[in-house]
């Protein structure tokens, strides 16, 4: 892989996570970030622009948070940058920015007990940002209809318990996955209401019982594919058209995989976040699982490839919580170092 640049932007706070915000044009590029400050125990969600002479990333909006954020996305509606952001104390919160400079210019909010009787373990917004997928540990399963004055919700589905959801990902207009304990996945059609229509048990290994999905990501190429990341560094792929059968990629299980393929495991500790990586240029109609990212607890920002050896991008001594490949420089990706520090990376 070619030489990668990498900067390191100190945050004096607490990085719960990073996101790029859509790009309002080629000159202008900004950062969300939400920050968490143990002094003051304050919460807040800042944008900050990134100019590149000299490469910096400068603060220049700033929303107070009622509680610390526990998951956050960007989209675009209606040609304006919208952010999404679920707290702790379980308000869901929805920011629409200014199109010319992106300030911030209004917010609708659904406070807490609305949706989860705990607080929302995920949120997902459809691109375009019209519908928004929030579940919860609780087992709930809601969709909320995004206006630019007003919010509309509906529960889709309740478990009363019995199984909890940890992550969720859009795969269509009416279609999306969600992810929970024991390495389960389930996949969901609004057109066939009731529950999930497909489920997945991650029950190859015992010792993996226990595990949960923190991450998941679909490909617009692939959409029958679902890619997880969660304990025990496990990142693994879940073919709908194969659905007991696992495609190991990293982690627990780490041996030979589907196809005698050899599977190399990046990190032991918690998968946060997985994306396919864009930059790497793949063949979209082989058999094999397109490139991804992940980032996890033991400080780890890694490329894994089926079969491949994996990139360490980064090797952090703190938690690499969160990133984001820039959807439109793919090459650019943004990462949060727990410990107050946001890092850019520029894969030459």
């Amino acid at each position: 892989m070619a030489a990668t640049a990498i900067h390191k932007f100190p945050q004096y706070q607490y990085v719960d996570a990073v996101r790029w915000l859509p790009q309002l044009s080629p000159l202008d590029r900004f950062a969300v970030l939400a920050l968490f400050d143990f002094d003051s125990d304050a919460s807040s969600i800042q944008i900050h622009s990134l100019a590149s002479n000299p490469f910096s990333l400068q603060p220049q909006f700033s929303w107070s948070s009622p509680s610390r954020i526990s998951s956050l996305k960007t989209s675009l509606f209606l040609q304006k940058p919208l952010i999404v952001a679920s707290t702790a104390a379980g308000s869901l919160h929805f920011l629409f920015a200014d199109s010319s400079d992106a300030s911030f210019d209004s917010e609708v909010s659904l406070p807490e007990g609305t949706l989860h009787s705990v607080p929302a373990s995920s949120v997902d917004l459809m691109d375009g940002g019209v519908e928004c997928v929030t579940v919860g540990e609780d087992g709930k399963v809601n969709l909320v209809g995004v206006g630019e004055s007003n919010l509309s919700c509906r529960r889709l589905f309740d478990s009363g318990g019995l199984v909890s959801y940890t992550a969720a990902r859009w795969a269509s207009s009416v279609e999306f996955a969600t992810g929970g304990y024991g390495f389960s996945l389930q996949w969901w059609d609004q057109r066939k209401p009731g529950g999930p229509v497909s489920n997945f048990k991650g029950n190859w290994d015992k010792k993996l019982s226990s595990g949960i999905v923190h991450s998941i990501d679909i490909h617009p190429s692939r959409k029958h594919t679902c890619l997880a990341g969660g304990s025990l560094g496990t990142v693994f792929a879940w073919d709908l058209r194969w659905q007991q059968q696992p495609i190991i990629l990293s982690g627990a299980g780490a041996g030979t995989g589907a196809g005698n393929t050899m599977v190399h495991s990046v990190s032991e500790s918690e998968v946060w976040e997985v994306q396919y990586d864009r930059c790497i240029k793949s063949n979209t109609s082989s058999t094999r699982i397109l490139p991804s990212m992940i980032c996890s607890e033991d400080g780890i920002l890694a490329v894994i490839e089926q079969g491949e050896e994996p990139v360490e991008l980064l090797a952090e001594a703190c938690a690499i919580n969160s990133f984001d490949i820039d959807r439109h420089n793919p090459s650019d990706v943004i990462c949060s170092l727990e410990w107050e520090a946001v890092a850019i990376l520029t894969r030459q």
